[in-house]
């Protein structure tokens, strides 16, 4: 099994000097290379649909491919590369060859991906010229791990064309484990790397479980008020909103940063304040996605169906509205960028991927499910009673009971799961329900919704 282990380095000044040094150069390599990917794009490409004013045939160049960016290496190495804006001398040979092919990598991936899509067809934007804020990693090869320090506080590693680097050593690594590569990573704190570690004592994951009643969960992403998750046991766990606690000190950052000049010292120190904020919104997000698929783990179920979220589209803008006359009308997405920020800072993308990463290693399984009709329709009964955001609550009084709306979205995601959820079309533009087997789950959605109903005893002192 592959995994990554990430630790601190400690580099020492002239070592920094260094990656810093290599990482200026490989960004100027990565913009070089995707300049000429896009010269020869813009100048030999014609269109099926239309034809210019002025018919010619431009000279045809030979396409920038992988292989062909690569054979330049040893030419550019040498001589010193002057970069055209600023006259600054580069030194290709100082860069270990491997590290420069592995950008060669990183834009063949990236200018495929823009022009034939990945391995589902799905196109992304248009790659950037990278700065030095967005290109940040390198990747090495040859690293070598050498033995802890008295008391294991410091594990040390062997870089290439730099020596021994000093690496907080604060997580164990597995005994056994091969170090396949290394990435360097630069931070707003300080340089980092990631151990690409493979361990053949763990086998891969082979899903070989057969989801039932009891050894599966449902859960519902709820993004109400102090809600995150809500399970199909009856139990809702509580949001972090890291963003939502921290931008009023953010706003005020940023509102300083904006009135200093650009390019002075008192906007960079702003901006690296700012820059620590973000990171530390991001780190405790991703603490509570962790968190949380633990607390999920730990239920020892086997079997764990989520919603198959289209956050993309549920953070999209609300489409524009007019009049007659062409006046812009009230559209509702001044709220709707309020809920826009909540998805975003919920990060449900990355917590379903996170507990997806843990599952496995417990031996778990995770499903996305179709979410459809899930949050209106009763789990006991065929009938739609929450067909309004704001109906959180439904006393029946047939049963007796108070069913809760997240609590049972999360039982009718499991039953989605399980392939016991009606089947339903439209007609007339309501859905109406083709064939039921609410039946069957009968019992055991009553147990778990009578069962939120019972007083829990509150132990002696606690009041």
């Amino acid at each position: 099994m592959l995994y990554n282990y990430q630790y601190r380095l400690r580099p020492t000044t002239e070592q920094k000097l260094v990656l810093n040094d290599w990482l200026r150069i490989c960004r100027y390599w990565y913009n070089r290379q995707l300049r000429e990917r896009f010269d020869w794009w813009s100048k030999n490409r014609s269109y099926t649909d239309r034809c210019p004013l002025i018919c010619h045939l431009p000279q045809l160049k030979e396409k920038p491919e992988y292989y062909g960016q690569k054979k330049q290496l040893p030419i550019i190495k040498k001589d010193l590369v002057s970069v055209g804006w600023s006259g600054e001398l580069l030194d290709f040979n100082s860069v270990p060859s491997q590290t420069l092919q592995e950008v060669c990598k990183r834009v063949k991936l990236a200018f495929s991906r823009f022009v034939s899509g990945d391995k589902n067809g799905k196109r992304s934007g248009k790659p950037r010229f990278k700065t030095s804020v967005r290109f940040r990693s390198m990747v090495m090869s040859g690293v070598k791990l050498h033995s802890c320090s008295v008391g294991g506080k410091w594990l040390h590693i062997n870089l290439p064309k730099i020596g021994m680097v000093k690496v907080r050593h604060h997580r164990q690594l597995v005994d056994g484990a091969t170090l396949k590569q290394a990435q360097v990573i630069k931070k707003v704190d300080g340089w980092y790397i990631n151990l690409r570690l493979q361990d053949d004592s763990v086998p891969d994951f082979q899903p070989d479980i057969t989801p039932t009643w009891d050894n599966s969960l449902g859960m519902d992403a709820v993004l109400h008020e102090n809600d995150y998750l809500a399970t199909s046991e009856g139990v809702k766990l509580p949001s972090l909103k890291s963003f939502r606690k921290s931008q009023g000190k953010l706003a005020k950052i940023q509102a300083r940063k904006s009135t200093k000049k650009r390019g002075s010292k008192s906007r960079r120190k702003l901006a690296k304040r700012e820059a620590k904020l973000h990171q530390q919104i991001a780190r405790a997000r991703k603490d509570h996605a962790y968190n949380t698929a633990q607390a999920l783990l730990n239920t020892g179920k086997k079997v764990f169906f989520h919603e198959q979220l289209n956050l993309a589209g549920l953070s999209r803008r609300n489409k524009v509205k007019t009049d007659e006359t062409g006046k812009f009308l009230p559209n509702g997405q001044s709220a709707k960028s309020g809920l826009n920020k909540s998805w975003a800072d919920a990060a449900f993308g990355q917590f379903f991927n996170i507990l997806k990463f843990k599952a496995e290693k417990a031996g778990a399984l995770v499903i996305p499910v179709n979410p459809q009709y899930t949050s209106q329709l009763l789990p006991y009964k065929d009938e739609f009673v929450f067909t309004d955001c704001s109906i959180r609550e439904y006393w029946d009084e047939e049963y007796q009971l108070l069913v809760d709306r997240d609590i049972s979205a999360g039982i009718n995601t499991k039953r989605v799961g399980l392939d016991v959820f009606p089947t339903l079309k439209r007609r007339k533009g309501n859905p109406v329900i083709v064939a039921s087997t609410t039946n069957s789950t009968l019992k055991q959605v009553l147990s778990v919704l009578r069962d939120l109903e019972k007083p829990t005893s509150v132990p002696e002192g606690s009041v």
